[in-house]
């Protein structure tokens, strides 16, 4: 009996470790994405913010949040202030035989965890694009990854009041993703819109990205990862019930995933003439945000109307944001935020154990901490450091003020030798000038 006991302990820890591993490859999928949305002269400094996040998300959580999350009281509001991990557990605790025997590592839960708050903090850095300061960013990276989500995440996953009232969310549609967008929708009021990008008539002026094959690599990226993130949601593999439901957690998160692209494509189409690929690759998140909330309960069917109604949803949502002036170059608050509301409603339309009112409760009380929370800490850092590059930085790329590098220096600076007055003349200004004089 004991055997088996540890070959269970040993399985689900693996299984685990290897959706965590596939949870941190989402890291991948956000760093492409975004650098694919972005202009060329703010590549390097997204995917520096990107590196930078991930690490500040792993040393904070690891140093407090982990902690703050799961070691306060059932039913409470305030955590419990404490530091780092504690013990992992016992081979008595493990063979112990009770209903309450571990049954994989602490070590293996916080690994699962922690990637989850690297992605929350991952949906701010796309929204806040290429006008940030990037210590302004890392600096708020500090602070939402070490305490503002852990305490909401106590309030759900961690047992607090949330838990208490019904608040259902399996992988985090709320939790996470939503999380994440009311923190970007603090940061985005506070930082205002790019340069060029509304008129004073209400014009609104599309920012193209630099690279769409590498914003289509990091969506299939980012699809990939998520059998990690809800998959690795059942906390277990070993029997023959954990096992069939992880199989149709998978086939439902495609399933949904699938459906959200189909529907925006079909409405962008219809709505713009065009087949426009942005919306088709928020349409694939927003489908895999849909049905993050509860991926187990629903039919494959099921599950791709659910991602269908998210596609239509992040489509819609995209375009609402823009006439309200709420400038988000990759779409990260309606793929996250509007859609993982969406998500969190949906849960009761097939899951028998939730209703509608604990739902409505959880989406207002996590919102309202982390929005109101990241306010106040987009405040403080404004008036310390700013948060905001200058107009020139801006107008030259974030690149260079930030990194002092460029992502694709030689595709953007042609020095010409011997000439003083052209060097530094970029190669598109200079065919500009060729092609004017060869029409004359």
């Amino acid at each position: 009996m004991n055997e088996l006991t540890e070959l269970s302990y040993a399985l689900d820890t693996f299984y685990f470790l290897i959706c965590g591993v596939l949870v941190m490859w989402m890291a991948a999928g956000f760093s492409m994405l975004e650098a694919g949305l972005v202009r060329s002269k703010n590549t390097a400094e997204i995917l520096t913010k990107n590196i930078a996040l991930f690490a500040i998300a792993c040393t904070m959580y690891l140093l407090l949040g982990y902690y703050l999350m799961y070691s306060g009281d059932a039913g409470g509001i305030l955590p419990n202030l404490g530091f780092l991990l504690g013990d992992d557990n016992t081979v008595a605790a493990v063979t112990a035989g009770s209903d309450d025997a571990p049954y994989y590592s602490m070590r293996a839960d916080f690994f699962f965890q922690v990637v989850f708050v690297a992605t929350a903090m991952s949906i701010v850095s796309g929204a806040v694009a290429e006008r940030m300061k990037l210590w302004a960013f890392l600096a708020f990276a500090v602070v939402m990854t070490g305490v503002i989500y852990p305490v909401s995440g106590y309030w759900t996953w961690g047992g607090g009041w949330l838990a208490e009232v019904g608040f259902s969310d399996y992988a985090g549609s709320g939790i996470v993703h939503m999380a994440g967008a009311a923190a970007a929708l603090a940061g985005v009021l506070v930082l205002g819109p790019r340069k060029g990008k509304y008129g004073k008539d209400g014009s609104i002026f599309a920012i193209p990205g630099a690279n769409m094959p590498l914003a289509t690599l990091g969506t299939f990226i980012l699809w990939m990862g998520w059998f990690g993130f809800n998959g690795g949601s059942e906390l277990k593999v070993s029997d023959v019930s954990s096992a069939n439901n992880m199989a149709q957690v998978l086939v439902n998160t495609n399933a949904a995933a699938a459906g959200g692209v189909i529907a925006a494509l079909i409405l962008a189409k219809a709505w713009f003439r065009k087949a426009d690929l942005t919306m088709a690759l928020n349409g694939a998140i927003a489908g895999l945000v849909s049905i993050t909330a509860d991926p187990l309960s629903p039919s494959a069917l099921g599950a791709t109307l659910i991602g269908a109604f998210g596609g239509l949803l992040v489509v819609i949502s995209i375009v609402g944001l823009d006439k309200l002036k709420l400038d988000d170059p990759v779409g990260a608050i309606s793929a996250h935020g509007v859609v993982g509301i969406w998500g969190v409603l949906a849960v009761p339309l097939s899951n028998d154990g939730a209703s509608f009112g604990p739902q409505i409760i959880g989406i207002i009380g996590i919102f309202a901490w982390v929005f109101i929370a990241s306010l106040v800490v987009w405040l403080i850092i404004k008036a310390i450091m700013g948060v905001r590059v200058s107009e020139e930085e801006e107008y030259e790329g974030v690149d260079l003020a930030e990194c002092g590098l460029e992502a694709y220096p030689e595709f953007t600076v042609s020095k010409v030798h011997g000439g003083g007055g052209a060097s530094g003349r970029t190669r598109s200004e200079g065919a500009s000038q060729a092609q004017a004089a060869a029409r004359s």
